[in-house]
């Protein structure tokens, strides 16, 4: 017998819901079968069966959203017989309970002193104990929506948004009842992406602090080089884009500043020799952050085809999770879109992520006092301060200003 569990896809992954089942009870499955299809909050993914047998006692049904390691159904062999499974718990879920034998006995002639009864023990995974501790928050005072009433995470973040977004009483008055506001009809949930980017984003910038540095770059030499290499390109291969040239300046810059190439975790930073680059990609229902691995080795060329593969994947909804996780510095770009400048959130653990805004055609005064029109684009680098200081920023962005002005360096 061998049970089928919600998979861990990724380091931020604390549950997973059943999109549907493509076996039913009593199929036959064999190794490698494809059982399930299951959505994260990064994509929907196929669940392969890892033994062969009949598929039994499914306790999560298609809708259902469970804790990662929770028992969803078991894969039987031959006169194997079913166990009973308690629907979509968690491995340690249970509380542990005192037997009686446990209980203290008075030595004759003695009596015991009653202490004061010892509260229940709050029903709370590891995660949502970590954010509640590092808030200062009474895990006693949040109501939990996970399994039999367990506190997650979500649950905490929630928590911390209303507490922060309480108006505070007034002073000179005592506090009144306030009035009751009835909801705009037509509401609709939030879908579970959007929940969890409303969710991380919410605590990102509650704990990082963030700070902000915006350079203005003449991107003509940048764009004449793309006309030049696209022109030389098969009628069908894709494109040079102006995010292919950002990414690879980016790839050249960080390898000047690893510090800015860097993770932040338990207090400690963690520079990093290899340059994964995530490129912010706009869904329907939100947006991913694919993950081109290992920019300090590829060509222009390459990062503008792996780029695209990637895009493709994540609109789609087919990444896997070593293709959205492990960035160690991101580019947000919405210049297509006709935006100036913007500043974006950092995706942690990563320091730093990138903002681009479009390249547009400015008048600019010239070394000579001549006024001309040229082709400009202003980026922002948002960083985490704890890790990174304003100087360092300031560095990392005139190095890749530097290359996107001489850009024929990224093709040598």
């Amino acid at each position: 017998m061998a049970q089928v569990i919600m998979p861990k896809m990724g380091d931020g992954m604390t549950e997973g819901t059943i999109l549907r089942w493509l076996k039913k009870e009593g199929d036959s499955v064999e190794v490698g079968d494809i059982i399930a299809e299951i959505e994260t909050d990064k994509a929907s993914v196929e669940l392969p069966a890892e033994a062969s047998g009949k598929l039994a006692n499914i306790v999560a049904k298609e809708g259902d959203t469970v804790p990662v390691g929770a028992v969803i159904a078991e894969i039987l062999g031959e006169g194997e017989q079913p166990q009973v499974i308690q629907p979509a718990q968690a491995p340690g879920a249970a509380e542990e309970s005192v037997p009686p034998s446990a209980q203290p006995v008075a030595p004759v002639g003695e009596t015991i002193r009653e202490e004061p009864p010892v509260q229940e023990r709050v029903k709370a995974s590891p995660l949502a104990r970590r954010i509640a501790q590092e808030a200062g928050i009474d895990l006693a005072m949040v109501r939990g929506t996970g399994p039999g009433g367990r506190i997650v995470e979500r649950d905490v973040q929630q928590f911390i948004a209303s507490r922060q977004a309480a108006p505070r009483p007034p002073v000179a008055e005592p506090a009144r009842p306030a009035p009751t506001v009835q909801p705009p009809a037509g509401g609709q949930p939030l879908s579970r992406m959007r929940r969890l980017i409303a969710e991380r984003t919410t605590l990102t910038k509650q704990t990082v602090p963030h700070f902000y540095v915006t350079m203005d770059i003449d991107m003509a030499e940048a764009m004449a080089l793309r006309e030049r290499l696209n022109a030389a390109l098969p009628e069908d291969a894709p494109k040079l884009s102006v995010n292919d040239l950002v990414t690879k300046a980016c790839a050249l810059a960080l390898a000047r500043y690893p510090q800015v190439n860097a993770l932040y975790q338990n207090e400690q930073v963690y520079p990093s020799s290899e340059i994964h680059i995530g490129i912010a990609v706009a869904l329907p229902d939100g947006l991913i952050v694919p993950v081109l691995r290992h920019c300090e080795r590829k060509t222009l060329r390459r990062i503008a085809v792996e780029t695209r593969q990637l895009v493709e994947k994540a609109r789609a909804g087919r990444l896997t999770p070593d293709e959205y996780t492990g960035a160690t510095f991101s580019i947000s770009n919405l210049g297509m879109y006709g935006v100036d400048e913007f500043i974006a959130i950092i995706n942690p653990p990563a320091v730093a992520i990138l903002a681009v805004g479009a390249v547009q055609k400015q008048p600019v005064a010239l070394d000579d006092d001549t006024v001309a029109v040229r082709p400009r684009m202003k980026v922002t680098i948002s960083a985490d301060h704890r890790a990174l200081d304003g100087a360092v920023a300031a560095e990392f962005l005139r190095e890749l200003k530097r290359i996107l002005e001489n850009p024929y360096v990224m093709v040598e």
